[in-house]
């Protein structure tokens, strides 16, 4: 039997039950349409996060306290900080320009402004912040050294936070209560974005002092340190590690690059894309199994017809191919269906939802070659039954 002359015979016997068929494709079809938005949702998640981390500049250094190693993430280790103000000045010394170093304390409190109020993230941060970290101001000003030295009680509110607390209204010029201490709102950040439907703009900075003071903390989370140059940054991360060294001898510290962070979310974000997508490819096995289960039928329901194919001189092999044919139709076909609806789940979850979402070249190829080839492995058992069939015993059954 030629191959066009199979694939005719198969294509009318999936015909023929197309209510079966597409009970059989289910699980194929829910499988394949399931590992496409999950990889799709992963990439676009890895994808979003490295434009977010890239998007600060590709020679930014952040030191840290603990141990940070890339290699082995079971290693890494949080540790609290002993880290102060004075410690920036450290930095500065090193990479040459006191302008390139910025010192952060984070924390959460309620913030009020008449009577709206909500619980934010707090940023004590000094006057080098928007230049390091790329947070340009949109309305009025940041924050000066003079109002980090004295302790100003001066606040410069994210973009959703100032849409949240002034409505309609320039929030330049008036208060905010921060944890029941009244600051005046001197500017506002630009927009920055979402991630994972968590809001970067939904913070508020004030001095770093003033925040220690506020909330009673003596330490600083971490110094953000901008290289002159990209290519600078390996040994310069090496210098600013053995300075924090030489200042706390019995403290881990780590000065992390981005090259490092990315390289840490590419590993946690593969190995979840992988997990979940294996959980999802589950159905694909289940679905394989009804595959085999359903061809096995069809062999029984058909031999009379496999025994007079025989007679008239189909040889074993002939029947072969036709019900291998027949088991591969029906899952690339149920691929295909899966394949159409994983894209437009994908892109609905993209545009209507919080999750990003990107859908690979490669994802609705690999689909569909895994979609065929469980056809082949799920299909061979029941088209070999049927090419060993005996054709006076299968044309005497009933």
């Amino acid at each position: 039997m030629k191959g066009w002359e199979a694939f005719r015979v198969a294509l009318d016997a999936l015909r023929g039950n197309r209510v079966r068929s597409l009970l059989t494709m289910l699980g194929i079809i829910i499988g394949i349409a399931a590992v496409i938005v999950v990889v799709s949702i992963g990439s676009g998640a890895r994808q979003q996060i490295e434009s977010q981390v890239e998007g600060l500049g590709s020679n930014l250094i952040l030191v840290v306290p603990g141990q940070f190693d890339t290699n082995n993430l079971g290693n890494n280790a949080a540790a609290t900080s002993t880290m102060q103000i004075k410690d920036g000045q450290v930095l500065a010394d090193v990479v040459g320009d006191p302008r390139a170093v910025t010192a952060r304390v984070t924390t959460g409190a309620e913030v009020r402004a008449g009577t709206r109020e909500q619980f934010t993230t707090v940023q004590g941060a000094d006057q080098n912040l928007p230049q390091v970290l790329t947070r340009p101001v949109a309305d009025g000003q940041y924050f000066t050294s003079l109002d980090v030295d004295s302790r100003r009680r001066v606040a410069v509110l994210g973009a959703q936070a100032a849409r949240n607390l002034f409505p309609g209204t320039d929030p330049v010029g008036r208060q905010v209560t921060v944890s029941g201490t009244r600051f005046e709102v001197i500017g506002v950040l630009a927009e920055q974005g979402e991630s994972f439907g968590v809001s970067l703009d939904n913070e508020i900075h004030i001095p770093i002092t003033t925040a220690q003071r506020l909330f009673s903390l003596d330490r600083v989370d971490a110094f953000a340190v901008k290289a002159p140059s990209a290519a600078q940054v390996p040994q310069l991360s090496e210098e600013l590690w053995r300075a924090m060294k030489a200042q706390y001898p019995d403290q881990t510290f780590s000065a992390v690059t981005q090259t490092q962070i990315l390289g840490v979310i590419g590993q946690i974000l593969g190995l979840l894309t992988a997990v979940l997508a294996s959980i999802a490819g589950i159905s694909l096995l289940v679905g394989g199994v009804g595959v085999s289960n359903i061809m096995l039928v069809s062999v029984r329901e058909r031999t009379r017809e496999i025994g007079l194919r025989k007679a008239l001189g189909a040889r074993q092999r002939d029947v072969l191919v036709q019900f291998l044919v027949e088991a591969v139709l029906l899952t690339s076909v149920g691929g295909v269906i899966g394949i159409v609806i994983g894209v437009a789940v994908s892109v609905g979850v993209n545009e209507l939802s919080p999750l990003p979402a990107v859908i690979e070249w490669w994802s609705p190829v690999v689909a569909f070659v895994v979609s065929a080839a469980v056809g082949i492995f799920f299909g061979v058992f029941p088209a070999r039954r049927a090419g060993r069939l005996d054709p006076v015993v299968a044309l005497r059954t009933e």
